[in-house]
């Protein structure tokens, strides 16, 4: 029995890893039943009843201090297999073999510093986009952008188009960041001719709120972005009590006209003139119970038409959004509504937090607040905190609780014992299956906070999510299986780690692969092919965790993360080979450990490389001793059974002043036989198989 299931699944995961049923195997307990009632979404009846509607909810969500909480910024990482992206709109004839972006669905593509077609390398940094021919190695055209030279962006590449992805008013951390409020400017997006020798600016957009995310799949772009209603509130003056100043709050919201939340944005074509467009009130739609403090919209871009012709397929959801997840024909998005801020979510990381190179800025975990340590190098505490002992930092998985709790009424009086509402997290869904503006479908709600987009999954018809529901003493992570048509439950599967939250999550067809930690990371293999009724079928405890997972070949993960002490304690990066051949017993094969260190591509699966043609795998490296911190790509060679260090590659270090430093290697894509790395300070190209250093091109 256990031959015949492991080879169906085998051929429906296409090869990648198998996953069966096994009695031998105790599934943990299930989780206690939750009511997961379906979330409809409407439209409203003409702009008069949607100010109505957007006043009292708005009015009911309105704290004495305005609208939303503190500005926070939190990373979270993530987890991808490397897919091929087909790019049919440009003649390739003669490009060499390549690497594409890691991404989470085949031929759904996601912003990111460099795009490559085999001919050229694309990228953007220090405001400028630059094209590079991949055979002289030579930059060949040049595009300023931004003045401000620390800004750095995204690319989406179709053929010759490209669009430049600025997160306004900061540095943008690709797929994976998210912000809570935009803070000074919005986003820009930059349309770009490529066919000429240099660059040319056709056009741009500039959105009014924060960039969520983007997906490209042909030549048409999916932007996400979350806007707050525009209403300046009085300044609170201090002998007026708390309820007197959320009643003064509440009625200026009632006063609001509906331009205060109509979504916004700024098109202007290469020549100008600028025109503000808003998305009007037949194209905004909202869910039965909903706050009215933010709106989410869809900009529908294709790249081969002029961006005017865009206005016309915006969509508006009066609704919050943080997380976005595409296939080829559906876009997901998801929030926390029940939070006005984010929860901070951070990698674990080692004993002694060391700031990273300078050069690292753009792409590692940003100092704040959110991060739970001190510093801003994305390190968290260097042991897991628990449950009843005094933590060093707010836990990730424990909810940050609000200043005050407001219960929604006409008037309200703050109290200071807020109540910790449940987490749950709604799922809308959009189909993208043809030209033009979405199509909503449907959305639905799970219990907990999922980590990133790679906790969800569509597959035959349902869409699978992960889950880590926490309060203040306890958490336990679940998968649940809904109808994509729906989103109603199918099925689940629950008491995943008890105590512990999801660190990474794996979905490959009808196997799932779920990663917990606290002190111990338990793998666990999960048997999806009957959606009403998932089912856990194995268990591995060792320490560390994995906060990457990738598929390398028939029975093969690969797991990037941190190694640990019995104690929960972080020690360096190590990267491990699993054999899930047998579901019923995950075992793992190898192990390559590196002191004092971490990776970029713990949190960022875009700095993740592998090319299963030779087994290389390429990770950004980070080493920190004394005062001083290493910084370089570690090349590793991953057998069937192994997992061996080739080298590393270094770039050059920048001198600033009396100062100098190793600029952090971000990137790295396989050309032909030629490793190619991407750092701010330029791009080195190395021999793939001996690592002889071929070329230096600087980024300055």
């Amino acid at each position: 029995m256990k031959t015949l299931i492991r080879t169906a699944l085998t051929a429906a995961a296409l090869a990648t890893a198998t996953a069966a049923c096994s009695s031998s195997v105790t599934a943990p307990p299930a989780a206690a039943p939750l009511d997961l009632s379906d979330v409809k979404l409407v439209s409203y009846d003409g702009c008069d009843d949607m100010l109505s509607g957007l006043r009292e909810n708005t009015a009911k969500s309105v704290t004495e201090w305005g609208l939303g909480g503190p500005q926070i910024m939190y990373m979270e990482r993530a987890d991808v297999a490397s897919k091929a992206v087909p790019d049919a709109s440009r003649d390739n004839a003669g490009a060499a073999e390549h690497s594409t972006t890691n991404v989470h669905e085949q031929g759904v593509d996601e912003p990111d510093l460099v795009k490559t077609d085999g001919k050229r390398v694309i990228t953007v940094s220090n405001g400028k986009l630059r094209v590079i021919d991949a055979a002289t190695r030579k930059v060949t055209g040049t595009l300023e952008l931004a003045k401000e030279k620390w800004v750095a962006g995204d690319l989406l590449v179709a053929g010759d188009r490209a669009l430049v992805l600025f997160n306004g008013g900061g540095i943008p951390f690709g797929a994976v960041a998210k912000r809570a409020f935009a803070p000074q400017g919005g986003p820009q997006y930059a349309l770009v001719d490529l066919s000429a020798e240099q660059p040319k600016l056709l056009g741009t957009i500039e959105p009014k709120g924060m960039h969520v995310d983007a997906r490209l799949v042909g030549s048409t772009v999916r932007l996400v972005v979350r806007s707050q209603p525009d209403i300046v509130f009085p300044q609170a003056r201090e002998d007026v009590s708390s309820a007197e100043r959320l009643k003064v709050n509440q009625d200026t919201v009632r006063r609001a006209p509906i331009t205060a939340w109509l979504p916004k944005f700024t098109i202007t074509g290469a020549a100008g003139p600028s025109r503000e467009e808003s998305v009007p009130c037949e194209r905004v739609s909202h869910p039965e119970t909903y706050t009215g403090t933010s709106l989410l919209t869809v900009h529908s871009i294709d790249l081969t038409q002029d961006l005017a012709a865009s206005a016309a397929h915006a969509i508006s959801v009066a609704a919050d959004g943080d997380t976005v997840y595409g296939t080829g024909t559906s876009l997901y998005v998801t929030s926390n509504p029940r939070w006005w801020f984010p929860v901070p979510v951070d990698p674990p990381v080692m004993d002694t937090p060391v700031e990273p190179a300078p050069s690292a800025t753009a792409s590692a975990p940003p100092a704040s607040t959110s991060s739970g340590t001190s510093s801003g190098s994305g390190l968290a505490p260097a042991e897991e905190p628990t449950s009843s002992g005094p933590s060093p930092a707010v836990p990730p998985t424990q909810p940050v609780t609000p200043p005050e709790t407001v219960t929604p009424t006409d008037t309200v009086t703050p109290t200071s014992s807020p109540v910790i509402p449940p987490e749950e997290t709604e799922v809308h869904r959009f189909d993208i299956s043809r030209p033009g503006a979405p199509k909503y479908v449907a959305s639905g709600k799970v219990p907990g906070r999922l980590l990133n987009q790679y906790s969800m999954s569509e597959h035959e018809g349902s869409l699978r999510i992960a889950t880590t529901l926490a309060d203040q003493k306890t958490s336990s992570s679940a998968v649940y299986v809904l109808r994509a048509d729906t989103l109603a439950k199918l099925g689940e599967v629950g008491g995943l780690g008890k105590d512990e939250r999801i660190y990474s999550v794996r979905f490959i067809g009808p196997v799932g692969y779920v990663v917990t930690f606290r002190q111990v990371d338990p793998l666990y293999t999960l048997d999806l092919r009957d959606p009403a009724a998932p089912k856990v079928t194995g268990e591995l405890k060792i320490t560390g965790y994995s906060a990457y997972l990738h598929p390398a070949g028939d029975g093969r993960l690969i797991g990037l993360g941190q190694e640990a002490s019995e104690k929960g304690r972080t020690l360096g990066t190590q990267v491990s080979l699993f054999d899930v051949s047998d579901p019923a017993a995950p075992r793992r094969l190898s192990q390559l450990f590196q002191k004092d260190s971490g990776s970029e591509a713990e949190w960022d699966p875009h700095a993740f490389l592998y090319w299963p043609k030779t087994g290389a795998a390429v990770i950004p490296v980070s080493s920190y001793r004394e005062n001083q911190t290493d910084s370089g790509a570690m090349v590793l060679k991953i057998s069937d059974t192994e997992v061996t260090k080739v080298g590393t590659i270094t770039h050059p270090k920048v001198k600033e002043g009396d100062y100098s430093f190793q600029p952090g290697i971000q990137r790295s894509v396989v050309i032909g036989d030629s490793l190619w790395t991407l750092s701010q300070a330029g791009i080195k190209v190395n021999d793939l198989n001996t690592l002889d250093e071929q070329a230096w091109i600087p980024l300055s």
